[in-house]
């Protein structure tokens, strides 16, 4: 019974003293380090998983499918067993172009038709003459039209329209198409029929151009073994959700730079974490033997040590958890227009996620620091020993489980993996510049203080050195999140501009191209330049003809054209090919070269020359003075290669793979295109174009822009305040690590006060030490950073890369700034006298 309540009140007492330790400030860092951890994965874990369900959910809706298969050929389903249950819903599609024909007019018309099931996912949104009346399915003997077919053909509800063999009544207006494309050479306006008038229309005809369109919806697992049964041709392939949407390149380069920031927040909230794990061991030695010299065995100094680390698991749980949610929900809150009105469970997986890697990384940051602290000699009471304790060498089999967690979980991110090596290399690199240049400086002499400062800096090389790496690595992490952030944010502002083209008119009529460019002119539209397009291929480089076979492409001398080209039609399925080899592409010419395309090698001519993007260039291995054939319409010329261009083809502009001279295409018949921005109170202008110029296609895509807009709005607000999370834990590393090297310094300095040193002289001393190493630590992480941000600029996000002026002068003056911060808490208490 005694026994048992001594026990108890030894429970209460070390609680008690657990308790009061964490008041009294000496666990508080390390709380606040394991709180920022748990809050960090837990936030981004979740948002994380919520973005990526937004993701998948657009492209999706883009696709009408989860999954699509496209096809030249028509496929057989029937055999497919998982098509025999519930567990997967099937739509199909027929696509191919014909002409529609009204009283007053003709277009050249792309017909989708689709069975009753279409589409499985998305919105198709069809009005009928009751304006309040919306369906969503396409029925027998309906046909829908584009809003712009009303004009072409001089058309309205109810009327009859010959579409190919067929005469049908115009059923409504297309509202919204879920599988709106953006490319604007490849538009024609649409038309939907369903399945069963295919036949009378007569479309589908024995060398026809048609595409066959498969949409499943189910399980990915179901979806997956769809995949597996089917074995493709070369002239089919299946669609996901990765293959649909223009905004899917912007949000996942936000995904990545999600990931990294996680990874960088991560790794120095880690750093702090070890810096106050040790801190405190140091700290507690003096107690520890005190406490054996009085009896204390390991099993109690452990059950006392384990006792306070539970509780501040337990408080930095409650903190990180807390903190989490609301960081979660300032992340999300950007967003909250694209995610579902109600939002799926956020489950355990974000709790388990957080809590798991926070336990991984204190594993050893507290377990290696905590396992010398109990094998301190009971001399240390007296006696300050000079020979740190041993720790046992298992004990170091506490780095294997976060070390294999981080492999796991960073996994093939090269990103991330680019961003760690380079940083670990740059560190050796600088730790040695650092500390080179430190001993150069004691050839300036400034006065005893600076001198001073310097002997304590150089009689003490690792520690330096260590001190220098780890406030580099803390600065340079904090400016490489914030310059990914302003490269991100700076990338899509160019490429997408808020005044950004929004409408596309092609098939402009040579005659009627200078009169429809004065129309948009006088409605003062920003507007690009007019281009002439023609379309033609590539058909050699050096007068080597080359066509697509199954595995290379082969040089042939032929000189037969027409069998080069439809050796190209026939092979145009053949994924190993080059892109722009399977297909026409769209020619231009022009007296100068598009203001929005950046000449990176060569110099535009003025004769028979063509410049070359530069992306199809490096493919295909073209360089500057090659002489390129091409044929457009079976007539063959050639230019030769004066310039190499870089095209941004986000940027929702008229872009072109070749470029010539006025004098190589002029004698080939050409329709005009020209790019311009609509705003939302000139509905009317549009309906006015068409009317006065029925024959030019006006491709719309003012929702399109304006959503991808909104989009990068939303992103860039989560990535501003991701990066505000990465400078908090960055500046919190630098002030621990500044508060933890200073405080070491404690009984020297009040050593020297004893002495009779001034606090004049003390205070310079220690502006010089740490002034010195906050100057180099600053500049030698703007140069690191500026390495890192370009490595991934460069090789990550496949972007264009500038220096950062600002932070040359920014980080040193920050480091300096946070020195002094750091030393104006602790200088009263430093220049007190020994007792």
């Amino acid at each position: 019974m005694f026994n048992t309540a001594v026990a108890a009140n030894n429970r209460s007492f070390i609680v008690r003293w657990a308790w009061r330790e964490i008041r009294q400030g000496q666990l508080w860092l390390v709380t606040l380090a394991l709180s920022l951890i748990i809050a960090c994965v837990f936030a981004l874990s979740a948002l994380v998983s919520r973005v990526e369900a937004i993701i998948v959910d657009q492209g999706r809706s883009a696709l009408t499918a989860d999954r699509v298969l496209v096809s030249s050929q028509p496929i057989d389903l029937s055999q497919l067993k998982a098509l025999s249950t519930d567990a997967v819903k099937v739509a199909q599609q027929i696509r191919f172009g014909t002409m529609a024909f009204s009283d007053n007019g003709m277009q050249l018309v792309s017909v989708k038709a689709v069975d009753s099931g279409f589409p499985l996912r998305g919105e198709l949104n069809l009005q009928s003459a009751d304006t309040a009346l919306l369906e969503h399915h396409v029925k027998p003997q309906q046909l829908w039209l584009a809003e712009r077919l009303f004009s072409l053909l001089n058309v309205k509800v109810g009327d009859v329209l010959m579409l190919g063999d067929a005469e049908l009544t115009v059923s409504g207006r297309i509202t919204q198409d879920p599988e709106l494309s953006f490319n604007p050479f490849s538009q024609m306006p649409t038309v939907f029929i369903h399945q069963q008038d295919i036949e009378a229309v007569g479309g589908v005809q024995p060398g026809s151009r048609i595409s066959y369109r498969y949409y499943f919806s189910g399980s990915n697992q179901v979806l997956d073994d769809i995949r597996q049964q089917l074995i493709l041709t070369p002239s089919q392939r299946w669609l996901t959700e990765n293959d649909a949407g223009r905004s899917g390149d912007f949000i996942e380069r936000a995904r990545q730079y999600l990931s990294l920031t996680l990874v960088l927040v991560v790794l120095m909230a880690t750093a702090t974490l070890v810096l106050t794990c040790q801190h405190y061991a140091a700290t507690r030695k003096t107690a520890v033997a005190m406490m054996k010299s009085l009896g204390a065995t390991q099993g109690f100094l452990w059950r006392w040590l384990l006792t306070q680390i539970g509780l501040v698991f337990v408080v930095a749980i409650i903190i990180g958890l807390t903190l989490g949610l609301g960081l979660e929900w300032l992340l999300r809150y950007p967003l909250q227009n694209l995610l579902p009105e109600q939002l799926p469970a956020m489950g355990i997986v974000p709790f388990v996620i957080s809590l798991l890697l926070a336990l991984l990384i204190a594993l050893p940051a507290l377990g290696i620091p905590l396992s010398r602290l109990v094998k301190t000699s009971a001399i240390n009471s007296v006696q300050v020993s000079t020979i740190a304790p041993t720790s046992s060498r298992l004990v170091w089999l506490l780095l294997l489980p976060p070390v294999l967690a981080a492999i796991v979980w960073i996994g093939t991110n090269f990103l991330v993996w680019l961003t760690l090596l380079g940083i670990v290399g740059l560190l050796l690199v600088f730790a040695g510049i650092g500390v080179t240049t430190i001993a150069l400086l004691q050839q300036v002499k400034l006065g005893a203080a600076y001198s001073l400062a310097l002997s304590r800096v150089n009689r003490s090389k690792t520690k330096t050195a260590t001190q220098l790496v780890a406030l580099t690595c803390s600065l340079m992490l904090l400016a490489v999140i914030g310059l990914l952030r302003n490269e991100l944010l700076a990338d899509w502002k160019n490429t997408l501009p808020a005044n950004a083209p929004n409408v596309f008119a092609l098939n402009i009529a040579p005659e009627q191209q200078q009169s429809y460019l004065a129309d948009l002119d006088k409605a003062n539209l920003t507007r690009s330049q007019g281009y002439p397009v023609t379309r033609g291929r590539l058909v050699a480089i050096n007068n080597k003809r080359f066509y697509a076979t199954s595995n290379e492409i082969v040089t042939d001398q032929a000189e037969n054209n027409t069998e080069i080209h439809n050796e190209l039609n026939r092979k145009a399925d053949d994924d190993s090919v080059d892109p722009a080899l399977k297909r026409e592409l769209n020619f231009t010419w022009a007296e100068e070269l598009p203001s929005h395309n950046v000449v990176t090698k060569g110099q535009w001519g003025k004769t028979e020359g063509v410049s070359v993007e530069s992306g199809i260039a490096k493919r295909l291995n073209i360089r500057l003075g090659d002489r390129l054939a091409f044929t457009v319409g079976g007539l063959e010329f050639s230019a030769t290669v004066n310039s190499i261009r870089h095209v941004e083809w986000r940027n929702m502009k008229p872009n072109f793979y070749f470029i010539f001279t006025p004098d190589v295409l002029l004698s080939f018949p050409a329709t005009g295109l020209v790019s311009f921005r609509v705003g939302e109170q000139q509905n009317g202008l549009l309906n006015t174009l068409a009317s006065k110029y029925p024959t030019v296609s006006v491709l719309d895509l003012r929702m399109m822009a304006t959503r991808i807009q909104g989009l990068l709005a939303q992103v860039s607000w989560s990535l501003t305040v991701l990066a505000g999370l990465g400078v908090v834990s960055g500046l919190l590393l630098i002030m621990t690590l500044l508060r933890l090297s200073i405080s070491e310094r404690q009984t020297e300095i009040q050593l020297y006060r004893t002495l009779g040193a001034s606090r004049k002289r003390i205070a310079a001393t220690l502006w010089f030490e740490y002034g010195i190493i906050a100057v180099l630590a600053g500049m030698i992480a703007a140069i690191g950073a500026e390495f890192v941000v370009g490595l991934l600029v460069v090789k990550g996000f496949e972007l264009s890369f500038s220096l950062h002026p600002m932070i040359w002068v920014g980080l040193p003056v920050l480091a300096i700034v946070l020195v002094y911060l750091v030393s104006q808490s602790q200088i009263k208490k430093l220049l007190l006298p020994l007792r």
